[in-house]
């Protein structure tokens, strides 16, 4: 009996391809870093100017999207859409400022949120996506995805329960992120549903970059412009802000590769466990308090995502699949892959030792009833201090 996962590549062209694994990791490695920059830029850097950021993550954008549609294959896609002026006006412009909107949001709440709780929060998007989906007539929930729903509402309303630093602001800033981006891919499914109009990461950005930029411009020419100071420009250094956006359009690349290579259910589980370690990274570098209310509301919405995702049937036979290839390679010594035996054991059970390890960490943090606030990632301990010694931050 062979020992693979199921569903981990769709077929694909013979010649040179890396590993599906690869993919996804570079993919998870580009959507965390992108996420922990921002938070580093905006809360610890001092280039306070989310509206700012997000525009000029969008003009960069614009311009690399142009460069590669006439340099590399990369979005050659775009030439299988059927955009026309007409099109652009009626689809992609409300699209893109729903986009721009879910962007600004989204890096707003960062003043106030860290980035532990966001991803609890984030974890009730399926919730906006079927309330809009249902307001606007192109979904029609069962009472088993009401429960469901309900569930994932428990989760997220018990996390935030147990937030200690709790913003109100924050905490809206985060629910209209989550409602602009529902009503994005709603509309979406609404305007752009033909086999004609479909998009990938990048050819969608090569269409939606400009219109985010102009709008993200106009917010920002009656909100943050007037407040912005060169010193701040000057304290967080160019370089940084480059190689910000240069990360964050990377994830949009790392998605292109991804897509074809791994099924729609490792995107799931890769989602999920992305998120995990995100809140991993925030205990990490922020030393963020995780109470064990959260902990308990956060896997609840998780168990409830993932059901809403896959539903009961097939994470029953994920299951008996994945129980069935551990049990298999454990017994065969992982004699069919690569590296000796005690290596690969050693690595799995390091793995596992260390998310745990983590976890507990922010619960016993959390027990201990402490209000500290969270420690700055330029003060001793993990975080991206190196990043001002090395004179990037100044």
């Amino acid at each position: 009996m062979s020992n693979e996962l199921p569903v981990t590549e769709k077929p694909g062209a013979p010649g040179f391809s890396l590993h599906p694994g690869f993919y996804i990791l570079n993919w998870m490695f580009f959507s965390n870093m992108t996420i922990l920059f921002n938070k580093w830029l905006i809360d610890t850097a001092g280039f306070r100017y989310p509206v700012l950021l997000t525009c000029w993550h969008l003009v960069f954008a614009t311009i690399a999207t142009q460069i590669l549609s006439r340099t590399t294959s990369l979005v050659d896609g775009r030439k299988k859409v059927k955009m026309t002026g007409r099109v652009y006006l009626r689809a992609v412009v409300p699209i893109g400022v729903l986009y721009s909107g879910s962007l600004v949001c989204s890096n707003l709440v960062y003043l106030y949120l860290n980035v532990a709780f966001i991803q609890m929060l984030k974890a009730s998007g399926p919730i906006a996506v079927l309330f809009v989906s249902w307001l606007w007539g192109v979904a029609h929930p069962s009472f088993e995805n009401i429960v469901n729903i309900v569930g994932i509402a428990v989760g997220v309303a018990l996390a935030s329960a147990g937030e200690i630093e709790f913003s109100w602001i924050g905490f809206m800033f985060q629910f209209a992120a989550v409602i602009f981006e529902a009503m994005r891919l709603v509309m979406i499914q609404i305007l752009l549903s033909g086999d004609d109009m479909k998009m990938d990461p990048l050819v969608s950005l090569y269409y939606y970059a400009p219109v985010c930029a102009v709008m993200n411009f106009i917010v920002c020419l009656f909100t943050e412009f007037p407040s912005f100071q060169v010193a701040d420009l000057v304290q967080t250094g160019p370089f940084m802000l480059i190689l910000n956006a240069g990360v964050a359009f990377m994830l949009n690349v790392a998605s292109v590769f991804l897509i074809g290579k791994t099924s729609s259910l490792v995107l799931t589980l890769a989602g999920i466990f992305k998120a995990i370690l995100l809140v991993i990274a925030s205990v990490i570098i922020w030393n963020t308090t995780i109470t064990f209310l959260q902990f308990f509301g956060y896997s609840i919405a998780l168990f409830g995502l993932v059901y809403y995702s896959l539903g009961w049937t097939q994470i029953k036979n994920l299951s008996a699949a994945t129980s069935t290839w551990v049990s298999g390679a454990y017994a065969s010594g992982f004699s069919d892959t690569r590296g000796t035996p005690r290596v690969k054991r050693y690595v799995t059970i390091g793995l596992a030792v260390f998310i745990g390890f983590m976890l507990l960490v922010g619960l016993t943090r959390g027990s201990s009833g402490s209000t500290t606030p969270m420690r700055s990632p330029d003060s001793e301990g993990w975080g991206f201090g190196w990043m001002s010694n090395l004179g990037w931050g100044q």
